[in-house]
């Protein structure tokens, strides 16, 4: 086994033994839910946004161990950046996931330990559901035909006028 290969395997189980930003927000200003029924994937993302800036976030639902672990690492990229910080990393990511762009040049961080999912083609819409919550949510939803089949999402992004 490679050395990118162990990471990824050690990094998709720590995010599914212990998801971090698991749970529902109080209050959120943003959400979206994803399905993918091929896999039984379905979750939601809630975002509390103030100001073009992601004050927190969180996922909920049910996965695979490659689901969860991405939107875990998600969570943990995007809380506390800008909204356009967090749709140009949504775009790069996704990029990779379908083999758009080279993972050394994305920028993707510590999430650069999932490209290795590109190798399981069946697998790259798992790793993407929690990121497209994440577009839907923010109202920037990729383009039809930019890569495979798309996972189902509610009709509309949910967005709360803060009280």
């Amino acid at each position: 086994m490679s050395a990118d290969t162990d990471l990824y395997q050690e990094v998709v189980v720590e995010h599914k033994r212990s998801p971090r930003n698991f749970g529902l927000l109080a209050t959120w200003t943003h959400q979206a839910r994803g399905r993918n029924p091929q896999c039984g994937d379905d979750l939601s993302v809630q975002l509390q946004v103030e100001q073009d800036q992601i004050r927190d976030i969180r996922f909920h639902g049910q996965g695979c161990a490659i689901c969860i672990a991405s939107a875990s690492m998600m969570t943990e990229a995007v809380r506390g950046g800008s909204v356009g910080a967090a749709q140009q990393l949504q775009q790069r990511f996704r990029a990779v996931m379908t083999g758009q762009q080279e993972p050394d040049d994305a920028y993707l961080g510590k999430l650069i330990s999932l490209a290795a999912v590109r190798r399981y083609p069946s697998r790259i819409k798992c790793a993407l559901l929690g990121w497209h919550a994440l577009a839907h949510a923010l109202g920037d939803t990729p383009e039809s035909g930019d890569e495979p089949e798309q996972p189902e999402l509610d009709s509309a992004p949910q967005t709360k006028v803060p009280q």
